[in-house]
């Protein structure tokens, strides 16, 4: 792959060389009308969500222009209102620090798709779904829909307490065509991006499209790769339209150090894992530390000789629109997904022998599920009516081995006859829901009410192996979550909404889920535990007319039953816990979105989001009351501050933006905290326009974190802990100083 890259690379650099003195005209109308994306300007797409009963903020793939190729989707959706997003590297695409929070509520609580398919909650150590970065190349992405308290009935998830995440994959192009992007940048990153369109032949349409990335990390030792594949095809005939979609996904990302806030005031904020020294992670593990390491109050887990996560996915679907009468429309979706993933760690607990006191840890996960997804709509008058079932059945395995070594070892591949294994685990996950809405238009179609409900039923089976983790069965289930929305238009340029639901998140199989426990654990609390529920509503006015838009929401949220996982030792060394349902949290706030286009060139797009989220009560840890009722929800800013400018005008495309992030708490009693920070980005793009065979070329400059703030990006990466006043536990990841990545992206 690098080979074929770097040929590529050349070719596409003699093509320019040799057509230098060709003249610089702009793309054909036709041409640029025929390759844009859906929903990809202001002008085609209701940024604010008009017309929706719930608080709803769309993105295209135009608004990822002010970050590096290849960035996350998620990254993109860090602008809008109520979203925090974070990460250790430029991209947002180092799965161990990625986090995203709506609201107060952390990712595990929210709901995420592509094309209706369901990704489960995009944790690391995921048992249902992946991550949005390994399902989709970025360039193929044609659009994204946040909802940020209160989702879409039909979203397939059982984990979307918090809000819900709609992501939609571009449609092949209309004409044939040829796409090929090379970046370059900081830290010896390439990424190679090509894609064939076939155009369309009789309503049949097809783009078959692959990615190629090596990045070093910007500190420490090892680099971050990712190969992808994505494949789509459509076809439309007699008002019907069938797609199928085909991922593959290989990702090996090193690791960064976690940090304590006592390890970064002694350390650095450059301070990393002791690969490519052998010699010092051994030192360190018979406990005999050099330089400052020796002067933190835990120094072995400062730094370890290297970490490591593998992973490997395959996600096929089939989406089916078919009108079947006047009115009537039925949509079929059915999907297979398959994962295979391993994380790695040098860990000095668990020595390979008497003279190599270090082995290799693995956290090994395995996915195979299917499911369909139905609905059907049918309107008639005042009456828009949808329903739909959605069925998954989703096995999960999970083991925990050491793998004995005699020095530093290539580990960059999967590790295969462990020499122990701790746990093997098998979970066997059933999802069924089933959903009813009507949305119903008044007074000429100014007043909209929706009215619906959700009933989903979830069956969890774990079986232990291996090891003491529990065995048992968990069931999540409710016949009737309701949902109700209003909208209605004061004039043709404003209009009001209000939003209620009630929903409820399934139990999860997985590493860190209640069957992470002890059998005997288990057997005492699992009786009594209950599913998470929340219960949401909002409100709120939007504006809109030539040249803007504007909306201000209003909400407050009840999250009830939470779970929590009660530690008994250090995360890192991944001991059973205890679960327990601990009482309830709120959160309150408010958001604000603007956009405004003076004039046909520029566009400024501003958000404002002040966030109140606090736990309700304290709780029991053994025999302790742990006070947390009044605390702030960890990892949950009270502010939030966006804003991104964009000029375009002829051949040229310039941005800047910004995101303030208020200070955030790590732990559950709100003693330690990291401040807030202000990050810039900026890009400056330039179309050349038809050079020689080439139908189109733009050249285009990111520079990311464009004031070289220091600064906490990732908290939580091993959990969060009730007190630590001192600042020693290691759970924070710092974020990417100012990196800069030039793209030639070229079509034929």
């Amino acid at each position: 792959m690098t080979t074929r890259k770097s040929m590529l690379t050349l070719a596409l650099l003699a093509a320019l060389a040799n057509l230098h003195a060709a003249e610089v005209a702009p793309a054909d109308p036709a041409d640029a009308a025929a390759s844009a994306a859906p929903n990809e300007t202001l002008d085609t797409i209701s940024v604010v969500g008009q017309g929706e009963t719930r608080q709803v903020q769309r993105v295209s793939q135009g608004d990822s222009t002010v970050l590096p190729p290849g960035a996350s989707p998620l990254k993109v959706l860090d602008k809008l209102p109520g979203v925090h997003f974070e990460s250790a590297d430029p991209f947002g695409n180092y799965e161990w620090s990625t986090r995203i929070s709506l609201r107060g509520f952390n990712q595990y609580r929210l709901g995420f798709t592509l094309d209706g398919i369901p990704l489960g909650d995009m944790s690391y150590g995921n048992n249902n779904g992946l991550h949005i970065s390994r399902a989709l190349i970025a360039e193929n992405l044609g659009g994204t829909e946040l909802a940020e308290g209160i989702g879409a009935l039909g979203t397939a998830s059982t984990s979307n307490l918090g809000g819900a995440v709609q992501f939609i994959s571009a449609d092949p192009l209309r004409q044939y065509g040829v796409r090929v992007a090379q970046t370059i940048g900081s830290d010896s990153a390439r990424r190679t991006f090509a894609r064939l369109d076939t155009g369309d032949h009789n309503g049949f349409a097809m783009y078959l499209s692959a990615v190629d990335a090596d990045t070093d990390k910007w500190k420490g030792y090892g680099d971050q790769k990712q190969s992808q594949f994505n494949g789509k095809a459509v076809y439309d005939f007699g008002g019907n339209h069938i797609s199928a979609l085909v991922t593959t996904s290989h990702r090996d990302e090193v690791d960064y150090a976690d940090l304590s806030l006592e390890s970064q005031r002694k350390l650095g904020w450059d301070w990393d894992n002791y690969a490519p020294d052998w010699n010092r992670s051994v030192a360190a593990a018979n406990g005999q530390f050099s330089g400052g390491v020796a002067g933190v109050s835990d120094p072995l887990d400062a730094a370890y000789y290297l970490g490591r996560g593998l992973r490997d996915d395959k996600l096929f679907s089939l989406n089916g629109d078919f009108n079947l009468a006047e009115g009537l429309v039925l949509h079929a979706t059915a999907y297979h997904h398959e994962n295979r993933g391993q994380g790695h760690w040098f860990t000095p607990y668990a020595p390979s022998s008497p003279t190599v006191p270090i082995s290799i840890r693995t956290t090994e996960y395995g996915i195979n599920r299917t499911g369909a997804i139905a609905s059907l709509t049918y309107e008639t008058g005042i009456h828009h009516f949808e329903g739909g079932v959605w069925y998954e059945n989703s096995d999960h395995t999970l083991q925990r081995n050491y793998y004995g070594i005699t020095g530093p070892v290539d580990d960059s591949h999967f590790l295969h006859a462990p020499t122990k294994r701790a746990f093997y685990q098998q979970f066997n996950t059933v999802t069924r829901q089933f959903y009813a809405q009507d949305t119903m238009h008044f007074l000429d179609g100014a007043l909209t009410v929706d009215v619906g409900f959700k009933s989903p039923h979830t069956d969890l089976d774990a079986t232990s192996r291996i090891g003491s983790r529990a065995s048992g069965s968990l069931t999540a289930e409710k016949n009737v979550l309701p949902q109700v929305g209003v909208g209605y238009k004061l004039t043709e340029h404003q209009e009001l909404f209000a939003s209620y639901a009630e929903n409820m998140a399934a139990f999860q199989a997985g590493v860190s889920g209640p069957f992470s426990a002890s059998q005997a654990a288990f057997d005492v609390f699992g009786k009594t535990l209950k599913p998470e529920r929340s219960k949401t509503f909002e409100g709120g006015v939007r504006s809109f007319g030539d040249g803007y838009e504007a909306s201000l929401a209003l909400y407050t949220v009840k999250f009830d039953n939470r779970l929590l996982a009660i530690s008994q030792c250090a995360g890192i060394v991944g001991c059973p816990t205890a679960f327990a349902n601990v009482g309830s949290a709120s959160s309150r706030g408010v958001e604000a979105t603007f956009v405004w286009k003076p004039m046909d060139h520029l566009r400024w797009f501003n958000t404002v989001s002040y966030n109140r989220s606090r736990y309700d009560s304290d709780y029991v840890d053994g025999q302790n009351i742990v006070p947390t009722r009044g605390k702030t929800v960890v990892d949950a800013p009270h502010a939030l501050v966006s804003s991104e400018i964009a000029w375009q005008e002829g051949p040229w495309d310039l941005r800047l933006g910004g995101k303030y992030t208020g200070k955030r708490y790590i732990t559950y009693v709100n003693d330690s905290s990291v401040p807030g920070f202000l990050l810039f980005n900026a890009s400056a793009g330039y179309d050349l326009g038809k050079l020689g065979m080439l139908e189109d070329v733009r050249l285009q400059l990111n520079l990311s974190n464009l004031t070289d703030k220091r600064y906490f990006a990732t908290v939580g990466s091993n959990g969060f802990v009730v007190s630590d006043p001192q600042g020693q536990n290691y759970t924070l990841l710092t974020g990417a100083p100012r990196q800069v990545f030039f793209t030639v992206d070229a079509r034929f």
